[in-house]
């Protein structure tokens, strides 16, 4: 079927695609007047007012016995136009998928699956709106009829010249892009400095120790760091025998000497 049908696009049997392209042009002309039931049925009328003379024709022949009962479209009759299992299964499922890929499609645009395969479409539909209002469907049709007719021929007949036409649209859409770039380029802003990375912070110490660290540093507020030397004093008085403060006056006089050598180890430091 796909090779009778590029027979006829490309006009390969003249004659038969000739009537097949006039029949197609008149019959969709006509619905411009009348509906397509009226059409349909004058066709019909048209050719059986072919037909039907003629086989009356070949009938009156056999009559007179000059005709050995040959029919005149027996090879029109004998054509075999149906389908094998195989080729029907094949069709349908062909039909199917396209029906379902048709279906997906119009639901993905329809509820915005891609933002800008979707922007496209909503464009198509304006551009539509316009098309509707200049013409109607059946003019297009026509001018589709025509195109598939035509186009096919022009570029096997011109195939050379129209690729060069190409090549050279194609540079200038190449061109127009690259500058339409280059222009967004330098009007965009420049980008703003990155931000400095936040120093990282060393982990918080343990309680413990934090409360050690805060002690030392206030021990060393309140007394100053002394000489060893100058300590010795006060660690033999503390190492002294507890007999010797057995009395108030004892305790009173240890603890003034050791007032007075925590004041000179002061000085001294």
């Amino acid at each position: 079927m796909a090779t009778k049908l590029m027979d006829l696009v490309y006009w390969r049997n003249v004659m038969k695609t000739g009537v097949v392209f006039t029949g197609l042009v008149v019959t969709l002309a006509s619905l411009f007047q009348i509906s397509a039931i009226t059409v349909l049925s004058h066709v019909c009328l048209g050719v059986m007012c072919i037909t039907f003379p003629l086989r009356l024709y070949y009938k009156l022949l056999e009559l007179l016995r000059w005709n050995p009962g040959v029919h005149p479209f027996q090879s029109y009759l004998d054509y075999d136009n149906s389908l094998t299992d195989k080729e029907t299964v094949a069709l349908v499922e062909e039909v199917v998928l396209l029906i379902a890929f048709a279906i997906s499609e119009m639901k993905r645009l329809l509820f915005i699956d891609n933002m800008m395969d979707s922007i496209k479409f909503i464009v198509l539909l304006y551009m539509l709106t316009y098309v509707g209002v200049l013409t109607n469907g059946l003019t297009l049709v026509i001018a589709t009829v025509i195109g598939i007719f035509s186009f096919p021929l022009l570029y096997k007949k011109q195939q050379v010249r129209i690729r060069r036409t190409v090549r050279a649209v194609k540079a200038f859409v190449k061109k127009i892009k690259k500058q339409c770039l280059s222009l967004y380029e330098k009007v965009r802003p420049s980008a703003a400095a990155a931000p400095k990375p936040a120093p990282v912070l060393a982990p918080a110490a343990a309680p413990a120790t934090a409360a050690a660290s805060k002690q030392k540093a206030k021990s060393n507020t309140i007394w100053p760091r002394m000489d060893p030397a100058s300590l010795e004093p006060i660690r033999t008085a503390l190492e002294a025998p507890s007999k010797m403060m057995n009395t108030q006056e004892d305790r009173l006089g240890f603890l003034h000497r050791m007032v007075g050598e925590m004041a000179r180890s002061q000085d001294a430091l």
